[in-house]
């Protein structure tokens, strides 16, 4: 008696195989596309924290140049005036942001941003939940040539 291939205890034994891999295949597509929303989402609230940065640099406390000079050619910031630049610029912007805080060392400002956002098919890998991106900005007051 001759075998042959593929006998009767083995039929449909590929059927599981295949459905495994369209699944594999399946979620790396979808985490493919969440990844790719998330990285936009951390883009956006980084190019917000830049913009805010950039504002709060650019709001030197007039009364300390007035009051004393430059030093060393730099303009102060103060921790209020940083403050309420960062909030003037987030509110113009219409930004969305869940918290903010800018800190400054007198001629260099940090401004930290955080956002909750729901991402594509955040469901499936988060569980619902709302992801957070949190992006750091600093910049320097500019320097008096």
């Amino acid at each position: 008696m001759r075998e042959t291939v593929g006998s009767a205890g083995e039929r449909g034994s590929s059927l599981p195989l295949v459905l495994v891999c369209w699944l594999v295949a399946a979620l790396m597509a979808l985490g493919g596309v969440a990844a790719s929303d998330a990285f936009l989402e951390q883009r956006s609230v980084q190019a917000v924290c830049d913009a805010a940065a950039l504002a709060a640099a650019n709001a030197a406390d007039e009364a300390a140049v007035y009051r004393s000079g430059l030093d060393a050619g730099v303009l102060p910031l103060t921790r209020a005036g940083a403050q309420a630049a960062v909030a003037d610029s987030l509110a113009a912007g219409g930004t969305g942001l869940d918290s903010w805080s800018a800190e400054t060392d007198g001629p260099e400002v940090t401004v930290t941003c955080t956002r909750h956002v729901d991402i594509a098919f955040g469901w499936l890998f988060l569980g619902g939940e709302p992801l957070e991106r949190t992006a750091v900005a600093s910049a320097r007051a500019p320097t008096v040539p």
